[in-house]
């Protein structure tokens, strides 16, 4: 039997404001009467590590690439099981190591995955270094604009990688300071007529 659910990997470095869009996203659909789930990669990564007796989300990007890589395979393994029309699963492109630059969705997540969209979410460079100053809810390292500028370049030619061997369309999304609605309208946008094309 075909798939019907609307599989849409959201991605974007810390800062890009991508956790507010997100959720945003979801309640409208919701109240569209699209039945969305939310799957927080980062979240269900860790209901893994809890079992290493790791706590904190960032604790997981300075463990081994094995031990990173086993817990992305869990991740992506319970995700691929949800159903709903819609599962919009929001995660990383890439995870900083000591080793350099670790895909966040490598040719088996994708395979596992399946997704039906690709959507990078950017914003100013500048914007992105202050809301990371601003949030004390994490412990981000520090980095200097130019790695925030190298890390959108980067994001944008691994998305293209990964719409090339998974076969996804794959969509940029710019999140302004203060044009939130914007960008979550867009992207509701988007949903909606890749949903309505399947039918």
């Amino acid at each position: 039997m075909e798939e019907k659910t609307k599989r849409i990997v959201v991605v974007g470095i810390p800062g890009v404001g991508k956790t507010t869009v997100v959720s945003t996203v979801k309640n409208t659909l919701e109240e569209k009467g699209v039945k969305t789930i939310l799957a927080e990669f980062g979240k269900i990564m860790l209901e893994e590590a809890n079992k290493l007796n790791i706590t904190n989300r960032d604790e997981i990007r300075r463990l081994s690439i094995y031990e990173q890589k086993k817990l992305q395979n869990l991740a992506a393994e319970k995700i691929s099981q949800i159903n709903a029309d819609v599962v919009i699963i929001d995660t990383h492109l890439f995870i900083n190591t000591k080793e350099g630059y670790y895909p966040g969705l490598p040719l088996d997540l994708l395979n596992n995955l399946k997704p039906t969209n690709l959507i990078l979410i950017i914003a100013n460079p500048e914007e992105i270094y202050h809301r990371r100053q601003n949030d004390s809810t994490r412990d981000r390292d520090i980095i200097s604009m130019d790695s925030i500028k190298n890390d959108i370049d980067v994001s944008k030619m691994l998305i293209s990688c990964c719409s090339i061997v998974s076969g996804a369309p794959f969509k940029i999304l710019a999140n302004p300071e203060n044009s939130i609605t914007d960008c979550t309208q867009k992207m509701v946008s988007l949903i909606l007529d890749t949903s309505k094309k399947d039918k």
